[in-house]
Parts: C-alpha cells; structure tokens; sequence
C-alpha cells in the first residue's frame, strides 16, 4: 500500500502563496486588517488587552509581526507542520512543530486569550479536526479565530489535497467541541460564552 499524499510547505510553498505578487493568496495589508479585527473582538470580550497567543499552522508567523506591532508586549506562542519553518524561524519566532492535530499533545499550556488558525483548516483530516478542535476549546480562554471555508465558497489558492466540508458541517463539529461562534470566524468557549448577548451569537 503506498503512502497518502502529503503537502510540503518548503520555501518554495511560502514563496509562492505568500510572497509573488503574481499568486499569492494574503498580502501582509490583509493580515494586518485580519489581526486587527480578531484582536478588537477579543478585547471586546475579555474587557482587557490579549496577553497570550497561540497560533495554529502558523507558517513563517506572519501574524506574530502584526501582533506585536500592535500588542508589543503580547506573548505570542506558534505550532507548525513544516519542518522548513521551524528549523529557519522556530526559535526566533517561538514556534515548535507539530500539525492541528497535535495541539493537545506538544506541551502546550493554556489559558490564551486568543488562539488563531488561519488558512489552515481545509487541509485537515476529520480525525485531526475533531482532536485538534477539542484541545483548542480546552485551552482556550478568549475567542479563537478559526477561519473555515465551506463547499460552497468560491475561492482560489492552494488546492492541493483540500477538504470539502459543507457550512452544515462545520457547524455540527464546532459546537461537538463546545465552541460557540460570535461572527467573522470568531468562536468563544466558557467562560466567555455567557457574556455574549444573544444577538451576538452566530449560532442561533
């Protein structure tokens, strides 16, 4: 039996979708647009600035500059399935490897006041999903940005080995993990669920 197909995120990977202005998919005005709505939302709820950060797939950690642009004191804490990215960037970058699978296994200690997972989900396998999914909620003391595409966005970009998962789904192994959503990708876990007003629940 062969092996299943991997993706390698080498420097050529980076190079391509993150760095030609010919194909890449995010442009550091993007990101900085991004990290600015996730850190208001989660300060919104908390009633404080973020102190902890953690940063699933982080790639080269292009939200970590953005993050301490805004929030220099901001303790910022990546995990990465590359071994390119972490032999570059790791230690100067504080990233260690390991999937979104592996986030309850590598040592990683909540509470964060933000966890974010961005353009990453759509390559993940169900059994990784729901195990990565869980150990975030459990970590998870502020609002996660879990950005998710469904089946039915028409998107463009790397789509090597994606995951077609229907919205229907999404929603049903979200709220398994006891993640609540509040809107843009936003998901809140106890115990800020109860400080969200009704209307500001995306679930209902």
């Amino acid at each position: 039996m062969s092996a299943p197909p991997i993706k390698r995120y080498d420097k050529a990977y980076f190079d391509k979708w993150y760095r030609n202005p010919r194909s890449r998919v995010v442009t550091p005005a993007s990101t900085e647009r991004k990290v600015r709505m996730v850190v208001g939302i989660a300060e919104y709820l908390l009633e404080r600035p973020i102190r902890r950060v953690l940063d699933v797939g982080c790639g080269e950690a292009p939200w970590r500059a953005q993050l301490r642009r805004i929030r220099p004191r901001v303790q910022y804490e990546g995990i990465d399935p590359s071994p390119y990215v972490v032999e570059r960037f790791g230690a100067r970058r504080d990233i260690r490897l390991g999937g979104f699978g592996d986030v309850g296994r590598v040592g990683l200690e909540g509470p964060y006041d933000l966890v974010v997972c961005s353009d990453v989900l759509q390559y993940v396998e169900d059994a990784d999903l729901v195990r990565g999914l869980a150990a975030i909620a459990g970590m998870l003391g502020g609002v996660a940005f879990l950005e998710a595409y469904t089946s039915g966005d028409e998107l463009v970009g790397d789509r090597r080995l994606w995951k077609d998962r229907t919205a229907r789904e999404w929603r049903r192994r979200l709220k398994a993990a006891g993640l609540v959503a509040c809107g843009m990708h936003c998901y809140v876990a106890k115990p800020l669920e109860d400080r969200l007003l009704e209307l500001e629940r995306a679930d209902r």
